[in-house]
């Protein structure tokens, strides 16, 4: 699953690339590591002219609660095959996808009993696509606008297989040619929507006290990082 991410990108390259308008006073500082789990706000791409700002972990419009994070810790990703039963997703599918724009995700590889981290990275773009839903929720006590996302993930390719080896999944990355027929929603037949190749993705270890440190959120944390007794294990 995808449950940590990162955006470094300069609102001006993601405002060329997807052809959006950029919001005065927008946010433009990097993302270098962020857990779903914190609800981080994120800059999001919608049919809408300019880049919109959510935050990560989905929160349906009926949802009747008071603190959102008590359901958005429970829907940061969005199963591709359950989408459209699934109660928190249910419809969105249809009329409110978005792009979440990602300069590379955090994945755990199993080994025996110990777990390595990976930084997940495009190869030869300067960043992923991942398709997602979005919803507006509007809190009960002080009527203020919430949008939310959630990453729709799907079975692992065998590349990544290897290293999310334990559930085997995936963020659905969509090829450059895709990512209009998504935002318009032209393609309903998803087997329409083509994946990012997968001689376009790379991965590498990266250093577990960094991610696991109480400020992970720091270029350290994608960088690199080989210890002797794993040297060759993975390819």
């Amino acid at each position: 699953m995808c449950y940590s991410n990162s955006s470094t990108s300069k609102n001006i390259d993601l405002a060329k690339k997807y052809k959006k308008e950029i919001p005065f006073q927008f946010p433009d500082t990097p993302l270098f590591y962020a857990s779903a789990f914190s609800f981080p706000e994120w800059r999001i791409i919608t049919q809408k002219p300019e880049i919109e700002l959510m935050n990560w972990g989905l929160v349906p419009n009926w949802f009747k609660g008071e603190n959102f994070s008590e359901i958005a810790a429970k829907t940061p990703n969005a199963r591709i095959e359950t989408i459209d039963t699934t109660p928190s997703f249910k419809g969105l599918i249809h009329q409110q996808r978005c792009i979440i724009p990602s300069t590379g995700y955090f994945e755990w590889q199993h080994k025996g009993k110990d777990k390595l981290p990976f930084f997940v990275f495009p190869k030869s773009q300067e960043l992923f696509s991942m398709a997602g839903l979005y919803s507006e929720w509007i809190q009960p006590a002080t009527q203020k606008k919430l949008k939310t996302f959630s990453i729709i993930t799907c079975e692992a390719n065998p590349f990544l297989a290897e290293i999310h080896n334990s559930k085997k999944r995936m963020p659905f990355l969509l090829d450059e040619a895709s990512i209009e027929s998504w935002l318009s929603g032209t393609a309903i037949d998803l087997q329409n929507i083509n994946l990012l190749p997968e001689n376009e993705i790379d991965a590498h270890l990266i250093d577990k006290r960094i991610i696991n440190s109480k400020q992970p959120n720091r270029k350290e944390v994608q960088v690199f990082y080989q210890e002797d007794f794993i040297q060759g294990f993975l390819f």
